[in-house]
């Protein structure tokens, strides 16, 4: 029989994007999909938009807001294919994503995962920008992610088409992350492939600078939740392989929490700190645009990370 391949999107506040999100889903030329969207509590029309394209193929459960940890692990359960795909709730994708990669699989040793390049885009997906990374190729699962980890680079988590016995094995999201929960789920699942095979036509539009996306969720909590991501996905890596290269990847992200993080929440940039002397770093500078680069020549990277705090502060005031 012809694989099922289950979209699992959790939608908060998703009304505005979500429909074209899913017609793009229902779109894919592979036969058989089914799209399960998890209404989070929102408080616009998500739950409405979901249910108007009137597919039986897209399945909406309405729940009272848990978190998109909690609303991954409930689609998940209410799915029923042999492969997933994360899909956010206003993300896009190529119309032979998921053909493109079940085939490759088929044709795989079992338990391989496949991926595609992504491209980040602010209004319209025909604007993406795809900028080409040297682990876009065919990889061990270590190579790739100290590969990404030592650029400081990602995969968005839509890219992915996962066996679902990968997922049966590893288990579900951490339900009390929320900043950077990926981060601790897709080491997991990804470390137990043989092999990762990047499939470069299966596109993901992946969208960005939206008002309250998680993402950009910048409180004490979210901080914590990011530092423990960190600490379980590095771990992941190191239990594959503690050598020299996986543990100056794994610094990179530590040391690039004390930067994103400063000068909040103190005692995890202290602690952050600590593991990136353990694992013999710092061994990078921090990651920062043209602006922010020219100021810190002057003035240090944490003078001008206060001055950029205290400008998007009186920014949001104003």
């Amino acid at each position: 029989m012809t694989p099922l391949v289950s979209f699992l999107t959790p939608a908060y506040n998703a009304a505005p994007y979500l429909a074209e999100t899913i017609r793009s889903t229902l779109a894919q030329t592979w036969p058989r999909i089914e799209m399960i969207v998890v209404n989070d509590g929102s408080r616009d029309e998500t739950s409405t938009v979901a249910r108007s394209l009137r597919d039986p193929r897209v399945k909406v459960i309405d729940q009272e807001n848990r978190g998109q940890s909690a609303s991954e692990n409930v689609a998940f359960h209410a799915s029923q294919g042999d492969y997933i795909v994360h899909l956010d709730a206003d993300d896009l994708i190529s119309p032979n994503k998921v053909e493109t990669q079940v085939r490759r699989l088929q044709e795989s040793e079992p338990g391989c995962i496949a991926f595609g390049p992504w491209g980040r885009f602010y209004d319209k997906p025909e604007n993406a920008r795809f900028n080409p990374e040297p682990f876009w190729r065919d990889i061990d699962p270590i190579d790739f992610h100290v590969d990404m980890w030592q650029r400081h680079s990602m995969i968005q988590g839509a890219c992915y088409l996962i066996p679902r016995q990968v997922i049966d094995r590893v288990g579900p999201w951490d339900e009390s992350l929320s900043l950077i929960n990926d981060f601790d789920f897709f080491p997991r699942v990804l470390l137990q492939a043989p092999k990762l095979l990047f499939c470069p036509e299966a596109l993901l539009y992946y969208r960005s600078g939206l008002p309250g996306a998680l993402s950009g969720s910048k409180s004490p909590a979210a901080w914590d939740s990011a530092f423990r991501a960190i600490g379980s996905g590095t771990q992941r890596l190191l239990t594959a392989e503690n050598s020299l290269r996986t543990q100056k990847a794994c610094s990179r992200s530590f040391e690039e929490f004390v930067y994103a993080s400063y000068p909040a929440v103190p005692d995890l940039r202290r602690r952050a700190w600590e593991r990136v002397r353990e694992l013999g770093g710092p061994f990078f500078q921090p990651q920062m645009g043209p602006k922010m680069k020219a100021v810190s020549r002057i003035v240090g990277w944490k003078l001008a990370k206060r001055f950029q705090s205290l400008t998007r502060r009186l920014i949001k005031g104003a």
